[in-house]
C-alpha cells in the first residue's frame, strides 16, 4: 500500500506487483496508474505472497476495507 507524501492530501493506492521499488519508480514519475500520477508517494505497507491468485485476492479485499486501509494510513 502506497500514501501519498503531500501533508496537505492524504490518498492512499493499493496495487498488486512482482517488483515492488519498480513500481514505486514508476508512480513517483508518472509512468504509474492514472490516479497516482502528480503525487509522491511512500510505501507503508507491504506483504509477500507466493502465488499470485492469493495476492490479487489480498489486494481486492483490501481496497473493498476502507477501514483497514485508513487504520493503515494513520498508523505509518
Amino acid at each position: 500500500m502506497l500514501k501519498s507524501v503531500n501533508n496537505k492530501i492524504t490518498k492512499s493506492y493499493v496495487g498488486y506487483t512482482n517488483n515492488l521499488n519498480l513500481r514505486l519508480k514508476k508512480h513517483n514519475t508518472g509512468k504509474g496508474a492514472k490516479s497516482t500520477r502528480g503525487y509522491e508517494w511512500k510505501i507503508i505497507y507491504k506483504k509477500r505472497f507466493y502465488d499470485k491468485r492469493k495476492a490479487m485476492s489480498f489486494e481486492y479485499h483490501l481496497k473493498k476495507n476502507k477501514k483497514k486501509r485508513k487504520y493503515l494510513l494513520i498508523n505509518n
